[in-house]
């Protein structure tokens, strides 16, 4: 299989805009109501909360999948402890431990090439969401535990804020920190052995997360931003 394969497949399966696919079955057009954008939190606030969350898991199904058949089908020397599909392997382009960079640096862009099918669709225009549930995915392919610290970083941010713009701009920002951190922990960056394409795509799509919410910025900076308030609890009689 020709080693580029896995980089189409992820921009194919990343560009299904399933925000707009889910939303007509209600028969809206999600890009003319709310923020009309056709992500998941958009699709939430107007098709409705069960909605919003399929639209969430397809999302980052979307990132998850072509991330992990990309690890499947680019590898080099013993990296077995990432996610594969074995059924795969057998198609695998197996490249040898001393062309550990190239191997790293094709899986991380067949994570981005996922991300950029869904923030630049052909379908729609090539217009999109803003590529955060499709990110973790990704990185759920490419580094789980992260992905873990981060969904802790969002969380906390949203609690505090009720802005899922900033919770999904401030986890941006500390992506790359993460990921540094992780090759640190294991001791991979003391010995050069770190995984320098996945820091570098770390870099790249948190930058492109906070870019794609340039339109956010303007509404936080102006007080017209969306905020998630508590709901109150009704008096009893």
């Amino acid at each position: 299989m020709p080693i580029w394969s896995p980089l189409v497949i992820a921009f194919l399966l990343g560009s299904i805009p399933f925000g707009l696919i889910i939303a007509r079955f209600k028969g809206i057009d999600i890009r003319q109501h709310g923020s009309g954008n056709i992500g998941a939190t958009n699709v939430l606030r107007v098709v409705g909360k069960q909605y919003g969350i399929t639209c969430l898991f397809l999302d980052l199904l979307k990132g998850l999948i072509p991330t992990i058949i990309g690890v499947s089908l680019i590898r080099y020397g013993d990296n077995l402890h990432q996610m594969t599909i074995s059924s795969l392997t057998s198609y695998s382009t197996a490249l040898p431990a001393s062309e550990q960079l190239t191997a790293q640096t094709l899986q991380v862009l067949t994570g981005l090439c996922a991300i950029l099918g869904h923030n630049y669709s052909p379908w729609v225009g090539f217009k999109g969401g803003k590529g955060i549930a499709t990110s973790a995915g990704v990185l759920l392919g490419l580094m789980p535990a992260a992905v873990i610290l981060l969904f802790l970083v969002w969380l906390a941010l949203f609690f505090l804020t009720r802005y899922v713009s900033v919770a999904s701009m401030g986890a941006a920002a500390v992506l790359p920190l993460l990921t540094i951190y992780g090759s640190y922990y294991h001791g991979k960056l003391a010995d050069g052995t770190w995984n320098k394409p996945l820091f570098l795509f770390s870099v790249v799509i948190g930058i492109l997360a906070i870019w794609k919410h340039r339109s956010n910025i303007r509404n936080l900076r102006n007080g017209t931003e969306h905020k998630f308030e508590k709901k109150s609890k009704q008096p009893t009689s």
